[in-house]
Order: C-alpha cells, then structure tokens, then sequence
C-alpha cells in the first residue's frame, strides 16, 4: 500500500491524502529555494561580506615558458598549471585561472558573497575627484613642453 493512499470497503481505487501532498510540495519548494541561494534547509543562511577589489597581484606569468617534469608523487601545489590554495586545485591555463578565483565557488570559500556593495552619491563623487587628480599629475609628469625648454 502506497503511502498517503487508503482502501475503504470494497473499493480499491487508491484515494489520495491531498493535504499531505500539499505539505510535501512546500518542503520540496522550499528545500529547492534555500539550494539555490547557496545553504541548506536546516541550517539559518550565512551572512557573507559583499565582494571587494583584491589587494594582491596575481602572478601569471612566473611559470610562462617554463617545462617541469612531473611525476604521480609530485604535490598538487607544484604540478603543472596554476594552484588555487584556497580551494586545493590546479588550472591549466592562465584565463581559465582568472576564470575560476571571479568564480562564485572561489569567493564563497573565501567568505564573500558575489553582491556588490552600492556607492553613494558622495563616494562616486570622490572617487571622480581623486581620479581627476591622478590624470593631473600625469600631465604633469609628461608635459612636452617643459621637458623641450
């Protein structure tokens, strides 16, 4: 016998418990939502930090040109290709790399959550000026004219 079905006297045509169907797409539903915004039913959601600029340069190019003989017991770090420390693997190719640390599996080990932070009007404003200044002290830099007299 099914669960959720029923036989009642002599009729043996399955009967079906509707509210408990009803109840079982919901959890369905909900389990599918929280899946999707990155956490599981039973736990609360994580409050991550939105996205922000790295304060590091990635090195690309000190393995470019370069062999290197590689063995079953050679370390996942030092085989070929680029290793992501934070997730444990290697990438063979250097835009596959940058691929993968903008990745959203990438920055949700780091802890970041891929919303970005909104500016405000005063922030933009800034940041127009400081780059102004900058363009500023370029010209300055490289003015032709001073530079010929």
């Amino acid at each position: 016998m099914a669960s959720g079905s029923s036989f009642s006297g002599g009729d043996f045509r399955r009967k079906w418990d509707r509210d408990q169907y009803e109840e079982l797409a919901r959890k369905r539903l909900r389990a599918e939502q929280c899946e999707a915004l990155g956490y599981e039913a039973r736990r609360a959601p994580v409050k991550r930090e939105t996205l922000k600029q790295r304060d590091y340069n990635i090195d690309l190019n000190s393995r470019l040109g370069k062999s290197q003989f590689i063995t079953r017991a050679t370390p996942t770090s030092q085989s070929a290709g680029y290793y992501c420390n934070v997730c444990d693997c290697v990438v063979k190719e250097s835009i596959n790399f940058l691929d993968h640390i903008n990745g959203i599996k990438h920055q949700r080990k780091l802890g970041m959550s891929m919303e970005v932070e909104r500016s405000s009007l005063d922030q933009v404003k800034k940041r127009f000026e400081m780059n102004k200044r900058k363009m500023e002290e370029k010209e300055q830099q490289y003015d032709v004219e001073q530079r010929l007299n």
